[in-house]
């Protein structure tokens, strides 16, 4: 099995697995009760038989008709399936914190396809064990119906979160959702999957074999005509599936273009070098899919991990770990994530800060605070080419540092293209010079045209991100024919593509 193959089996080995940490539960009088069981939930499209989701319900020692506590949902990566061993929540189980842990439809001991959390049925299934917690005698209730409840886990098991709190939404006019934590998800599972029309095909591929069995076979199909033509399915090739539509409702993005916003407190943790769900996902969801008065109490942690595959080609800084939950909760995000529910469902006071702002893990391991991380400096760079299908990646120096960029940056200039389906990738990069310079935690995004540019304005979003640029370095725009997160999806047709009198847009803290 070649080194790829291995990084990718173990990066979704990650996905299947994401769950809180493990420790050893405190010694205590009494062991937390483990309960399985099945629910009933809607039919598949086209069938009348209901969906069974099942699930390990884990009631903490101490819990009861007079002691009632709050209920905590958790659920897991693409490919995986339920937790079943307490030992598992110790953590949030000595906290005082009921946990039910589900196995998502097509997956696990679920019945069922995948929809991708469709809100017409991952959406329902949810709501289903919302209406089972509620019936708990040992859970708080706010009202009828209404148990005090947050949601835990990431990837796939951050994508049940939303699509359960917007189902609530779209019924009921609320969330019922108290507080959410979901990490390293999407806000637009379209726009993550093929930025710009260009699949991350090593993603794609990955995912795709993981879900094989859970997945409508016609999705399947389409998802391998995509990555071995390099051209996004979107059913204009007669027989084939549509993808946009099959992933139109699958994500915050379509609800916020419904005019929905969730107005509850949410902790976010997404990775800056995840290159399946980048950076610029969560951000868009603080952003965007949160009321002002819910971003006030929310918080945003960036960290150096997530959807991680060995940057080959072009280089980047590799780095891993998690600086911002230790400065704000002195451990893990798991840490984090039980005193900002121990305030946000127990409505206790546990001394936690950093709510309404952006903690963003540096590529050096530093924790960077912003309150905005939208693009205010702007740097002029002159021209920036690389050439198609083929070449080195060319970095073209933006500024000397010292300089600490957090956010969203933007390269913008006059473009000039001559060929077909003009594809290129661009991210920033840190060196001493263009011939060392590495991509900053490991992002690329790609530009594709479809047609000849002849001296056209364009601005290009770069992938967001945490950097200190240290005195003695500089920091580059690097513009590359190919990525290997986008393996087999460079340009259609020789050539280059050319930006003149362009400039770098950053946002810079500090200056």
């Amino acid at each position: 099995m070649t080194a790829r193959r291995v990084a990718i089996a173990s990066a979704l080995a990650m996905l299947a697995t994401m769950a809180p940490s493990v420790s050893t539960p405190a010694t205590a009088a009494a062991e937390p009760k483990t309960t399985d069981g099945c629910i009933s939930s809607v039919p598949e499209p086209g069938t009348s038989e209901a969906v069974e989701i099942c699930y390990t319900l884990f009631k903490p020692a101490g819990a009861s008709r007079a002691h009632k506590v709050p209920m905590v949902l958790h659920s897991h990566g693409w490919g995986g399936s339920r937790t079943t061993d307490a030992d598992s929540f110790a953590k949030w189980l000595d906290a005082g914190f009921g946990i039910l842990s589900f196995d998502q439809r097509g997956f696990g001991e679920s019945g069922g396809k995948a929809h991708v959390e469709n809100p017409a049925y991952e959406g329902k299934d949810v709501q289903r064990l919302v209406r089972l917690v509620s019936k708990l005698r040992w859970v708080k209730n706010d009202g009828k119906g209404d148990p005090r409840l947050g949601a835990i886990g990431g990837s796939y098991g951050g994508g049940y979160q939303f699509v359960g709190a917007f189902r609530q939404l779209m019924d009921r006019g609320e969330p019922i959702f108290d507080a959410l934590a979901p990490e390293i998800t999407w806000y637009d599972l379209k726009e993550s999957l093929a930025p710009q029309e260009v699949g991350r095909s090593a993603w794609i591929t990955a995912l795709t074999a993981a879900g094989a069995e859970a997945l409508p076979p016609e999705v399947v199909a389409a998802s391998v005509q995509g990555v071995a033509t390099g051209m996004w399915p979107d059913g204009t090739v007669p027989g084939t599936t549509d993808m946009n539509a099959f992933f139109k409702k699958n994500g915050p993005a379509w609800h916020v273009a419904q005019g929905r916003r969730l107005d509850i407190p949410v902790l976010f943790g997404q990775g800056a070098t995840d290159t399946l769900f980048p950076l610029d996902q969560g951000l868009k969801n603080f952003q965007r899919a949160l009321t002002p008065k819910a971003r006030k109490h929310s918080i945003f942690v960036g960290y150096n991990g997530g959807h991680v595959l060995p940057a080959v080609f072009p280089q980047a800084v590799g780095v891993a770990g998690d600086p911002c939950s230790k400065k704000l909760a002195g451990g893990s995000f798991t840490d984090l994530a039980i005193r900002f529910f121990t305030e946000k469902l127990k409505r206790k006071n546990t001394g936690l800060s950093g709510y309404g702002r952006y903690h963003l893990a540096t590529a050096g391991a530093g924790c960077t605070t912003v309150r905005s991380v939208a693009a205010d400096k702007t740097f002029p760079v002159g021209t920036v080419a690389t050439s198609e299908t083929v070449g080195a990646p060319i970095a073209v120096k933006i500024a000397d540092g010292p300089i600490r960029v957090a956010g969203t940056p933007y390269l913008e200039g006059t473009m000039f293209a001559a060929g077909v389906n003009n594809r290129a990738f661009y991210g920033l990069a840190v060196g001493t010079s263009p011939a060392d310079a590495r991509l900053v935690q490991n992002n690329a995004l790609p530009v594709n045209e479809l047609a000849p540019v002849l001296g056209e304005e364009r601005s290009i979003e770069l992938p967001s991100v945490a950097v200190d640029v240290a005195k003695g370095e500089s920091l580059f725009v690097l513009a590359t024919p190919i990525s290997d997160t986008f393996v087999g999806m460079g340009s259609r047709t020789p050539g280059a593509i050319i930006l003149q009198d362009a400039v770098v847009r950053l946002p810079v803290v500090g200056r």
